[in-house]
C-alpha cells in the first residue's frame, strides 16, 4: 500500500465498500424471508391472499409505526409462543378486517 493515497488506498476503499455492500445484502436477505415467513402466516392464520398478506403487513407496520420487519418478527414469535404485542395485536386484528376475509384465530367474535 502507498501512503500517498494512490491506487493501493483506493483499492482498500473499495474493498470496504464492497463488505459493506455485501453485509446490507445478507441483511436484506434475512429480512426478506423474515417478512415471507410472517405473509405465510397470515394466508394461513388470516385466510388472504399472499398479496393481501403483504398488504396486511404494511398496514400494520404504519399504523403502529413500527418497522415492516419488527412486525414480521412479531408475528412470528406470536406463530410460535402464542405472544404478540395488544398493539400489533389490535392493528393486525384491523388490518385483517380490512383487508382479509378472516379474523385471527382466538380474537373475541364480533357477531
Amino acid at each position: 500500500m502507498t501512503t500517498d493515497g494512490g491506487p493501493a488506498g483506493a483499492d482498500g476503499e473499495r474493498v470496504r465498500e464492497l463488505e459493506e455492500e455485501v453485509g446490507q445484502l445478507r441483511q436484506a436477505v434475512s429480512s426478506h424471508a423474515v417478512v415471507d415467513q410472517a405473509i405465510g402466516m397470515m394466508v394461513a392464520l388470516g385466510r388472504v391472499t399472499p398479496d393481501q398478506g403483504w398488504v396486511v403487513l404494511k398496514d400494520v407496520s404504519q399504523r403502529t409505526n413500527i418497522k415492516l420487519r419488527h412486525v414480521a418478527e412479531s408475528i412470528l414469535v406470536w406463530g410460535r409462543r402464542g405472544e404478540i404485542s395488544p398493539d400489533i395485536r389490535v392493528a393486525l386484528e384491523e388490518a385483517l378486517d380490512r383487508h382479509g376475509p378472516a379474523q385471527i384465530p382466538g380474537a373475541p367474535s364480533t357477531d
